[in-house]
C-alpha cells in the first residue's frame, strides 16, 4: 500500500475509472467505485472491491453531485479520491469539499486549479513566469466596447474564448469587428450556459497552427516534465488522434517547449499530474502558451509508452505524500506512440452518438499494443455519457513502425453492436499526409469536407 491512502473511491467512469483502479491495484490500494444507476453494472463496478451507487443517470444527479460523491467516501471509508477527467477534475470547489472532509484529493490543491482554470489568470501567469502566450486581451472583457478596443491593438482574426471553458469548447472566431460585435454577446451567453460565467478575452487566432502539449509532474516542491504529445488532429476542437513525441518539433524546439512547462509549473507549485497546452507555429517556430489541464488527461497512456511510467500510479503516490521519485535525467524517450479514439459515433451522419450493446469483441494483441477500455462482451452502453468506448494505443520504434501497427491493431479489433468511428481511423492511417506529418488543427474538418473522404469511410465500414 501506498503512504497514506488506505482506500480509494474513484469519482469517475467508462474507461478512466478502469485504468484508476488498475494503478490503485498495482499499489495495493483497495478501491470503490462510484457509479450512477445507469453504471451499476459496468466494469468499474466489477472490478472495484466496492461500489457505491452516488444517485441516477443523469451526470448532474450522481458524478457531479458533490455530495453524494463525500457521502459514499464516508459510507465506505475511502480517505482519498481520484476525479480522473471531465466531471468534477477540475472543479476547484470540489477540491476543498474533498479537502474540508478530511480527505485526499488526488490532484493538485484548490487555488491551483482555481487559477488555472481561469484562462485569462492562466495566460497572466504564464507571462509572468516568462512563457510566451497568444497575443490578446490582458483579462477578461465584460462588454464589447471593450473587446472592438482591444481587438485594434491585437489584429483580427480573434478568437472569442471562454475564461472558465475547457477541451475546446466555448470559442468563436471573429474575421473583423463586424463580425466581433455579432460573435461576443453570442460567446457570453454560450459560456454562461456552458460553464456558469460569461467572462471571455480574446485570442489572436493562429492560421496553421499544431496543437502541442507537455505532460508535467509535481511533488509541490519540484517538477519534472515527460516530453510532449501532438494532438492537431481535431474535429470540433474536440481531440481524435495523438501521438508522442510531435512530428513537428526539432530537438531545440522540443527542449525549450519542456522547459517552459516546468518553469510555469514550478512557479505554481504544481502537485500531481498536469498539461500545459501549446499552438505552435512551424512556419515561424515560434510556441505560445493557452491554457492548462490541471488533471490526468485521456491520451496520457502515449506518454506512458514512450517514458515506461505510470502517469496514475504517480499521481497516487505524490498524493498520498510521497516526494517525486523522478529527477529529469531519468526520463528517457523510447520510440513513437499513437492513441486512436474510439468512439461510438457515426461519421457518416455528422457523428451522431451511437451507443448501442457489445455483441461481439475481440481487442488486438501483440508487441507494442495497449487497449484502454471499460467494454466486456454484452455490454450495454449506457446513452447518457460520453462516446468514448475505447483507446486503441501502440508504440514503435519509429514513427513508420507505429503508424504501421496501428494499422494492423485496427484490422484485428473486432467490436460488434453499435456504428464506431474506426472506419475514419483506418482511413486516416492510409492518407498519405498522415505518414508525412503534414496537418494543423483545421486538418481533419478540410479533410472530412473532402467529397471522397467520408465516401470512403463508408465502404470500410460495409
Amino acid at each position: 500500500m501506498t503512504s497514506s491512502i488506505r482506500k480509494l473511491l474513484v469519482a469517475n467512469r467508462g474507461e478512466i475509472a478502469v485504468r484508476i483502479i488498475r494503478a490503485a491495484q498495482a499499489l495495493g490500494i483497495p478501491t470503490v467505485a462510484a457509479c450512477s444507476e445507469a453504471d451499476a453494472d459496468s466494469l468499474a463496478a466489477r472490478m472495484a472491491d466496492e461500489v457505491q451507487l452516488i444517485g441516477p443517470a443523469r451526470a448532474d444527479r450522481s458524478y457531479l453531485n458533490v455530495e453524494a460523491l463525500l457521502q459514499a467516501a464516508r459510507a465506505s471509508g475511502a480517505n482519498a479520491i481520484h476525479p480522473g477527467y471531465g466531471f468534477l477534475s477540475e472543479n476547484a470547489a470540489f477540491a476543498e469539499a474533498v479537502t474540508a472532509a478530511g480527505l485526499i484529493f488526488v490532484g493538485p490543491q484548490a487555488e491551483t486549479i482555481r487559477r488555472m482554470g481561469d484562462k485569462a489568470e492562466a495566460r497572466r501567469t504564464a507571462a509572468a513566469a516568462g512563457v510566451p502566450v497568444v497575443p490578446g486581451s490582458p483579462g477578461e472583457l465584460e462588454d464589447l466596447e471593450s473587446a472592438l478596443a482591444c481587438a485594434e491593438q491585437v489584429g483580427y482574426p480573434l478568437l472569442i474564448k471562454a475564461s472558465a471553458g475547457g477541451g475546446g469548447r466555448g470559442i468563436r472566431i471573429a474575421h473583423d469587428a463586424a463580425e466581433l460585435a455579432r460573435e461576443f454577446p453570442v460567446a457570453q451567453s454560450e459560456a454562461k450556459a456552458a460553464f456558469g460565467s460569461a467572462a471571455v478575452y480574446l485570442e489572436r487566432f493562429i492560421r496553421a497552427a499544431r496543437h502541442i502539449e507537455v505532460q508535467i509532474l509535481g511533488d509541490g516542491q519540484r517538477v519534472v516534465h515527460l516530453f510532449e504529445r501532438e494532438c492537431s488532429l481535431q474535429r470540433r476542437r474536440q481531440k481524435v488522434f495523438e501521438e508522442a513525441p510531435s512530428p513537428a518539433l526539432t530537438p531545440a524546439q522540443r527542449l525549450a517547449l519542456c522547459e517552459s512547462a516546468v518553469r510555469l509549473a514550478e512557479g505554481l507549485g504544481y502537485r500531481g499530474a498536469g498539461t500545459l497546452e501549446y499552438l505552435f507555429d512551424a512556419h515561424s517556430g515560434e510556441f505560445f502558451f493557452i491554457e492548462m489541464n490541471t488533471r490526468i488527461q485521456v491520451e496520457h497512456p502515449v506518454t506512458e509508452m514512450i517514458t515506461g511510467i505510470d502517469l496514475v500510479q504517480a499521481m497516487l503516490r505524490i498524493a498520498g505524500g510521497e516526494p517525486l521519485g523522478l529527477q529529469q535525467s531519468d526520463i528517457r524517450m523510447q520510440g513513437v506512440a499513437l492513441e486512436m479514439r474510439i468512439n461510438a459515433e457515426d461519421p457518416q451522419r455528422n457523428f451522431f452518438p451511437c451507443p448501442g450493446t457489445v455483441t461481439e469483441l475481440a481487442w488486438p494483441q501483440g508487441e507494442g499494443i495497449r487497449v484502454e477500455s471499460h467494454l466486456y462482451p454484452g455490454y450495454r452502453v449506457p446513452p447518457y455519457y460520453d462516446s468514448l468506448l475505447a483507446k486503441l494505443v501502440v508504440h514503435g520504434q519509429d514513427r513508420a513502425q507505429a503508424l504501421a501497427r496501428a494499422a494492423q491493431a485496427l484490422e484485428q479489433t473486432r467490436l460488434a453492436g453499435m456504428t464506431t468511428t474506426m472506419p475514419l481511423h483506418r482511413w486516416l492511417l492510409a492518407d498519405a499526409r498522415m505518414h508525412a506529418a503534414q496537418f494543423d488543427t483545421g486538418s481533419l474538418e478540410r479533410w472530412l469536407a473532402e467529397p471522397t473522404t467520408l465516401r470512403t469511410v463508408q465502404l470500410e465500414e460495409l
